[in-house]
């Protein structure tokens, strides 16, 4: 599915340097190579704060605690997404409102975000599941409507931009009041081991979050506010800054092989290929995702592990299934999306190293099988 042998190759000596600087100064947590990182990730997304943490789901849990949200609270987030998303809400005493997504975009369904709305909600996570943007113009509106805090998960869509009605471009995570991302080695823009960040262009929000993510502490031994233990470790950034300048074009590798696929896919019947909104650049394509129509998905991912092809189904039970987020709130009939989706989507390997002749034998085994 990722082919992060190949990438490295590419980087190698800038990685194994960058390392041994690292390794030379001793400079562990929080050394120069986080700092670093920290400003110019800022420069690339156009935002005032990054906090690097030490993992993407870390990353969400602090910006939620970094809002102040209390016990009780409701917060609304997508049905059809990793169980992180959800965790940390739960983790933190927070009430989950699960709502059902769009059926082309798999992300988040505003209409549904509207109709989940008590006095109690607090807060919206939009999740740009795959490495796509939600609708962040109508979730912005929303918010501004009902006071409603906008917290962006942006583990996916590192480098995605978001084309406004009104003309305007935004880098996802940049929109909202506080967005997350994740690190993960699997990521558009991954380290090699764990690592997340914290974005927000809000001033007093970055200085909490500063001191959440170190103990609670803005000077040593004095606790300020309730915090946790969560840094990016210095080699961890010196390998994400090896490869931030490589970022755009890692996406647009990305892109290449999205539209190779679903060129090959384009006149196959029962084949649902992404769609993207608006612009190219919307999509940076953190999976390909395909629906499987007709009953066929579980059939097909047996013929591809039979032909060493690997994919994943992300993901194959709703999270109003989950045994540990069931809620007598829920009803089937809201979720008739994701019940769907999580029946039909199947995701191929894709990465920067993708290459024609890989990409040929992936489609042709798809549609010899389909075509059966």
């Amino acid at each position: 599915m990722v082919d992060l042998k190949g990438q490295y190759e590419k980087i190698k000596d800038t990685v194994n340097y960058s390392i041994l600087e690292v390794l030379d100064t001793t400079a562990f947590i929080n050394g120069p190579e986080v700092q670093s990182f920290q400003k110019e990730l800022e420069e690339y997304l156009d935002v005032k704060h990054v906090i690097p943490c030490a993992n993407g789901t870390d990353a969400l849990q602090i910006a939620m605690m970094g809002l102040g949200l209390k016990p009780g609270d409701e917060v609304i987030t997508a049905d059809f997404t990793f169980a992180a998303t959800v965790e940390v809400i739960a983790l933190l005493q927070l009430t989950p409102v699960l709502v059902d997504v769009e059926p082309d975009t798999f992300n988040i369904d505003p209409e549904a975000i509207r109709k989940a709305i008590t006095p109690k909600t607090k807060a919206i996570v939009p999740v740009h599941l795959f490495g796509q943007s939600a609708n962040m113009d109508a979730i912005m509106e929303i918010a501004e409507e009902h006071g409603l805090y906008v917290i962006e998960d942006n583990a996916q869509a590192i480098g995605a931009n978001y084309h406004f009605k009104n003309g305007n471009t935004k880098k996802a995570g940049a929109i909202g009041h506080v967005a997350s991302t994740s690190f993960f080695p699997s990521k558009n823009l991954g380290c090699y081991g764990d690592g997340g960040a914290i974005f927000t262009n809000d001033d007093e929000l970055a200085h909490t979050i500063r001191g959440i993510v170190n103990h609670g502490m803005y000077e040593r031994y004095h606790h300020d506010v309730v915090g946790v233990n969560s840094r990016l470790d210095s080699i961890q950034a010196a390998v994400l800054r090896a490869k931030l300048p490589n970022l755009n074009e890692y996406n647009k590798a990305r892109q290449e092989a999205a539209r190779k696929y679903s060129e090959a896919f384009k006149d196959v019947e029962g084949v649902i290929v992404p769609f993207t909104e608006g612009e190219a650049d919307t999509h940076v394509y953190h999976q390909y995702t395909l629906k499987i129509a007709n009953g066929k998905r579980d059939a097909l991912a047996k013929h591809l592990l039979e032909k060493g092809i690997p994919f994943g189904v992300y993901y194959p039970i709703p999270l109003h299934s989950q045994k540990a987020y069931k809620d007598e709130r829920y009803n089937e009939a809201d979720f008739p999306v994701t019940n769907q989706l999580v029946q039909e989507v199947i995701s191929l390997p894709m990465h920067t190293e993708l290459d024609e002749e890989q990409i040929d034998y992936i489609t042709k085994t798809i549609k010899d099988f389909l075509n059966q």
